[in-house]
């Protein structure tokens, strides 16, 4: 290799023209490149040796930019279609010299290298075998330009999608495509399971492109930046298996029963009960009314409970779209940012309801109790009737203490009669504060957090429930239907005299609650020891619990006195199979009340709250449960002094965060001069009050 000879090497990755300067040692060389820097090459490094003629030329270094610039011009891709539509006729290869002839009619060093380039950058046209470039064959051509076409359309939709992630991430508007989606769906998959998504490596590179870290919670906030998330985003529901939206088949399915609707089997022996008063009790914001009670007086004087349930099993048959999908959600899903519905809304809201003023098609169940509120006679039917009040229950407290609606009154006593008898029957009574939470959108604006009293009202609805619940069993016992009961094992409580050692209320209730059984669901009626009940079925939410749902169908097929649409081993598979998505719903339901809750007291940090101790969750550690009372949450809260359960305490929210899981209270110090002002006006008090701090 000759002093002045102009090569082409790999350096670093990279193709480079180097001029040779002089040997080094027995097999390198060392060679000077573009700017004049030496390096020093082997043999096995150099890509191609510039010659014209078949003769080398003596360069200098810097000669090699105006070298390339006059490469440049010949470096036309089309040129080497031409030369392959040549070539491939008489299936010839060739080199970079007779290309250069070829093409540019003389060989150059200039049309000599632009031909080496022209080939060794081919990746459709021709394929090398030693010193030789070969033409493929056409078919081979023809699906090379096709892949290389897709290619290039797959880079140009990339370029464009990155256009729109800076654009978008600079404040920008842009409009999402489908394909823009799917390439925001790694994003997503990587927020929410972290090392666990199965692309995690292409959202990493979208993060890398954003210049952002590359962990699960820069891939969170790059979804709210780009305006694909809200910064609360329900994460947990995303992580769940509940599904979120009704597929084309289950709304296609809804609307052709609201258009037209299937005959109803029972229309034959519904009894119209459209002369009775029927009241519908519920929360204001329930748009799933499938509930009413009503009063009717006898012949003799007697007043006999009718509690209506809502029947929506008259519009669809067991099996249809739209069973199968309630039966794959199992329920409805209550968020503090709205219901996810186990029906499409248009019908559990609509002809599915019991409506105010329209007549409604429901499972009435009659009942008449004895004088210390047993069942003495019951009978339940398919029944027509039409609500006349659509009530909450503020306005039932309001009513019942003005006295102005009889049957209301009478509803009442009825209700005070049955709890008496339900807790001489071993009812177990719990009056823990509840909390309602609830946000007006998904971006978190309106939230609030109450106090759910446990007013008169509910109770009332409570107990008229519970003995439907009661009847259903007893009917179902009574003539062999197999149908879901509800029961609970009797708890192992605390001894009397402990339990009166607690302080009442909260702590006392709370004592009771730790100790309470899991409820369980069953084809074999057993002893509900919560409810003081020998057996038990819940049958009053068919709307939004697929397992009421199927109690309806079967008590339905058996007053029509056909064969029953489930067998117990039917029942027992669909239990099975349903438990899963009921277990992820209740999950979701809590964690999201927590997360809201824990963003409620963020918002409040300021606040000073008043708390109840209610036991040690684990007092070597020093950890408490702690009831806010005013909020009726209950949360741990370290507590690094002497206290005892019961004690009262007034504390801050410190860190919080409801993304994490997290929140750390504090306790809230009175100032020195308050405390000087205390002492002095009461130095009785004063040790109390101090003994709280």
């Amino acid at each position: 290799m000759e002093k002045g000879t102009l090569i082409e090497v790999k350096l670093h990755g990279d193709r480079r023209l180097v001029v040779i300067d002089r040997p080094e040692g027995k097999k390198h060389f060392q060679a000077i490149d573009e700017n004049g820097n030496s390096h020093t090459i082997h043999p096995r490094e150099i890509n191609y040796t510039i010659k014209a003629n078949g003769e080398s030329s003596s360069f200098t270094y810097t000669q090699i930019p105006s070298f390339l610039q006059k490469v440049e011009k010949f470096l036309d891709p089309s040129s080497l279609e031409v030369a392959w539509e040549i070539l491939i006729e008489e299936n010839q290869a060739t080199n970079p010299t007779n290309l250069a002839n070829l093409l540019f009619s003389e060989a150059s060093a200039v049309t000599c290298y632009a031909s080496y380039c022209l080939l060794n950058n081919d990746k459709i046209y021709f394929k090398q075998k030693g010193d030789l470039y070969e033409p493929r064959s056409s078919s081979q051509v023809s699906e090379l330009k096709h892949q290389a076409e897709a290619a290039a359309q797959r880079a140009k939709l990339i370029e464009e999608f990155q256009q729109k992630l800076s654009t978008r991430l600079s404040g920008g508007e842009v409009t999402w495509t489908a394909s823009d989606r799917s390439r925001l769906d790694c994003l997503e998959r990587y927020a929410l399971y972290g090392d666990e998504a199965s692309d995690k490596s292409a959202a990493q590179e979208l993060l890398t492109f954003a210049k952002r870290s590359k962990n699960e919670q820069s891939a969170f906030q790059m979804l709210v930046d780009l305006g694909i998330w809200n910064e609360h985003e329900n994460l947990n529901l995303l992580r769940s298996q509940v599904p979120l939206h009704f597929a084309n088949e289950v709304v296609a399915a809804a609307q052709d029963c609201l258009n037209a609707p299937i005959p109803d089997n029972m229309q034959d022996l519904r009894r119209d009960l459209t002369h009775l008063h029927v009241y519908t009790i519920d929360d204001i914001s329930t748009t799933e009314i499938d509930d009413g009670l009503s009063i009717e007086t006898l012949s003799d004087g007697g007043k006999r409970i009718w509690i209506h349930i809502a029947d929506p099993t008259r519009w669809l048959d067991p099996d249809s779209p739209l069973d199968k999908d309630a039966r794959k959600r199992g329920t409805s899903v209550y968020l503090p940012t709205g219901v996810i519905p186990m029906f499409p809304i248009e019908l559990a809201a609509g002809p599915m309801s019991l409506i105010e003023n329209k007549v409604c098609h429901a499972l009435s169940f009659a009942v008449d109790l004895d004088r210390v509120g047993a069942v003495s006679h019951y009978e339940i039917v398919a029944s027509l009737v039409k609500p006349n009040y659509r009530l909450t229950y503020e306005d039932v407290e309001e009513m019942l203490q003005l006295g102005v609606e009889d049957d209301l009154d009478r509803l009442a006593d009825f209700a005070r009669l049955r709890k008496k008898w339900r807790v001489e029957q071993g009812a177990i009574e719990i009056h823990l504060p509840d909390t309602t939470v609830k946000v007006n959108s998904q971006s978190g604006d309106g939230l609030t957090l109450e106090l759910m009293e446990d007013t008169f009202s509910r109770q009332l609805v409570a107990e008229m429930m519970i003995l439907a619940g009661e009847v259903a069993a007893k009917f179902a016992q009574a003539n062999n239907i197999p149908i879901p009961y509800r029961y609970q094992e009797q708890p192992e409580l605390p001894p009397l005299d402990t339990l009166m050692q607690l302080p009442s209320g909260p702590v006392r209730e709370f004592a009771i609650c730790r100790c309470m059984t899991k409820g369980s669901l069953g084809l074999y009626a057993s002893r509900h020891s919560g409810l003081g009940l020998d057996a038990y079925a819940q049958v009053t939410s068919p709307i939004r619990r697929y397992s009421d749902l199927l109690a309806h169908w079967q008590i339905k097929a058996f007053l029509r006195k056909e064969s029953l649409p489930f067998t117990a081993e039917m029942l027992t598979a669909i239990l099975q199979a349903i438990d899963p998505a009921i277990w992820d719903a209740n999950q979701v339901e809590k964690q999201s009340v927590r997360y809201w809750s824990l963003e409620y007291l963020r918002r409040n940090k300021d606040v000073v709250w008043e708390a109840l101790m209610l036991d040690w969750l684990r007092e070597n550690e020093k950890l408490a449960l702690v009831l806010i009372e005013d909020l009726g949450l209950k949360l741990p809260m370290r507590i690094n002094r002497q206290i005892q359960v019961g004690d009262n305490l007034r504390i801050k929210t410190g860190e919080v965060d409801p993304r994490k899981d997290i929140i750390y209270f504090q306790e809230a110090q009175q100032s020195t001069s308050l405390l000087e002002m205390e002492m002095e006006r009461d130095s009785d008090r004063l040790e109390s009050e101090y003994a709280t701090l």
